[in-house]
């Protein structure tokens, strides 16, 4: 009798005399799952805790009601700091446009079809706060590629409020609650924005009505930074990566936000779940802008500057992503993936903005510290092809490697490669170190081109939704950021004056001080 066979009989023959003691008070049927603990043992009572008698204390012993507990009480793991609210799903992203010429990735060979999980996200409020609350949205993408996992970490909005790391937990904390009522604050953002003239682009799109998009399926998405393509000559090209939804981009207005949030909280999860199981998969194309780093220099803006877009520079169409299946445990899919910009794969690279590099090693720390050192292990983090190295250990390490004992390398007992086109691209350095801005900030000029380019309904929208926040704002940081928003655009900055009751001549006398 095989060891299988050996433990059903076991198996049985316990089940059986539990049931004739009266200790396993449920009938089972030829389709019933025995009940176990987490070690595989039976349990013969769900229902009741030992005591000491029919009227005594609850045992210590009693196996079963230590570990419902213990589990229970461990049930959560730290939620993302940024990011908590989020909704899952998987699908395959195929590639169409050959870019052999740019970057050795072979997610980009075309024909090539790669499975790929998404993470839609809010940002700055908890698991489960309300959808329909102003907010950037992540849209964040791992690839499975035959050469490694890809994540394209980005937001719906193409640009960011701040361009330098190093003001990240700063602005965060800004946008988070006040930590004395844990209550939101608008005084306390505008506090700190009025700070950041970077911000301004960014704050446009935020309190348009790019800010309540209507579900995650009518939403572009973007990388917000640029990355490097890197081809078979170790030539380098600057990247930018945007989706476009092929359900056409939808935004709600500030009443139907309102209208929708006073009935239900999770309007966008619904949305996409109940598309996808209903067979309406969702579609983007992915596009490609693409920048020559002797072209840098001739552009008035700094295209390295996360509060930047790139007008002017052609978009190429690369391929399609289709999201064709829900995830069936969220706990196990879209809570404990873990996206992280450093996870890139040859032919792809950072590039030298200044946020990234910070990124490259934040969101990869804040995942190791939510899921452990083997947080990549888990299924939704696993790649597709072979991992070899000599990282080792850790909590809940459950890989297993015939390495032939060896966690080191080089090694003549189990040789493991390395792969010379893998190797970094060279870039050409300069100067000396440093802690100053960079030279081309142009803080105002694509603010008051979005601002231009909305209808007249959106910029109403704007106005309305804006205004009454700054008008929550104490007076200096007030009076400040509308000389940030008439720099951008006078009309702009004299319609928020009016709402807020600010004099326009002591705004514009801000405004004349300002340098782009």
């Amino acid at each position: 009798m095989n060891n299988n066979a050996a433990f059903r009989f076991s198996f049985q023959k316990v089940t059986r005399t539990l049931c004739l003691a009266g200790l396993l008070t449920s009938t089972l049927t030829a389709h019933a799952t025995v009940l176990t603990r987490d070690n595989g043992a039976p349990v013969g009572d769900n229902q009741h805790s030992q005591t000491a008698g029919t009227d005594g204390a609850v045992l210590l012993q009693d196996l079963q009601l230590l570990q419902k507990l213990q589990r229970f009480d461990r049930e959560r793991i730290p939620e993302r700091v940024v990011h908590a609210r989020g909704t899952g799903a998987h699908g395959e992203f195929t590639a169409d446009k050959d870019l052999s010429d740019l970057t050795i990735a072979e997610v980009f060979k075309p024909g090539t079809v790669t499975p790929v999980f998404v993470r839609f996200s809010s940002v700055v409020h908890g698991n489960h706060s309300p959808e329909t609350l102003r907010d950037p949205r992540g849209f964040a993408t791992k690839f499975y590629t035959s050469q490694g996992n890809w994540d394209l970490v980005g937001n719906n909005l193409p640009v960011f409020f701040i361009r330098d790391a190093i003001k990240f937990p700063d602005m965060v904390h800004a946008f988070k609650p006040d930590p004395r009522t844990n209550l939101d604050n608008d005084a306390r953002t505008f506090d700190f924005f009025s700070h950041v003239p970077e911000a301004t682009h960014a704050l446009t799109m935020l309190f348009s009505n790019m800010g309540t998009p209507a579900s995650y399926r009518q939403m572009d998405g973007n990388s917000v930074h640029a990355y490097k393509f890197i081809n078979a000559q170790n030539e380098v090209h600057y990247v930018k990566f945007h989706w476009k939804s092929l359900q056409g981009e939808q935004n709600l207005d500030p009443q139907q936000a309102a209208a929708i949030q006073s009935t239900q909280y999770s309007h966008m999860t619904e949305d996409l779940v109940s598309a996808i199981a209903r067979g309406e998969f969702p579609k983007w194309d992915l596009y490609v802008q693409i920048l020559k780093p002797a072209d840098i220099a001739a552009l008035d803006y700094n295209p390295l500057d996360a509060t930047k877009i790139w007008p002017g520079i052609a978009e190429t169409r690369v391929g399609q992503m289709v999201l064709n299946r829900n995830v069936t445990q969220f706990f196990n899919e879209t809570e404990q993936v873990a996206m992280a910009p450093s996870n890139l794969v040859p032919g792809i690279e950072p590039s030298e903005d200044r946020l990234l590099q910070g990124r490259l090693f934040s969101y990869a720390d804040t995942q190791m510290y939510r899921l452990g050192a083997n947080g990549t292990s888990l299924p939704v983090n696993r790649p597709r092809n072979a991992v070899s190295n000599g990282n080792q250990d850790g909590a809940m390490n459950s890989r297993i490697e015939d390495n032939q004992g060896v966690n080191y390398q080089p090694s003549r007992l189990y040789p493991r490669e390395e792969v010379a086109s893998a190797r970094y691209s060279h870039s050409p350095l300069s100067g000396e170190t440093q802690q100053q801005g960079i030279a081309k900030t142009q803080n105002f000029k694509q603010a008051g081109e979005l601002y231009r380019s909305f209808d007249a309904k959106a910029q109403r929208d704007l106005i309305q939704s804006l205004g009454g926040a700054l008008s929550r704002a104490h007076a200096a940081s007030r009076e400040m950021m509308l000389a940030y928003f008439y720099k951008a655009d006078k009309n702009y900055g004299e319609r928020l004056a009016a709402v807020t009751g600010d004099d326009v001549q002591k705004v514009k006398a801000l405004a004349d001080k300002l340098a782009e």
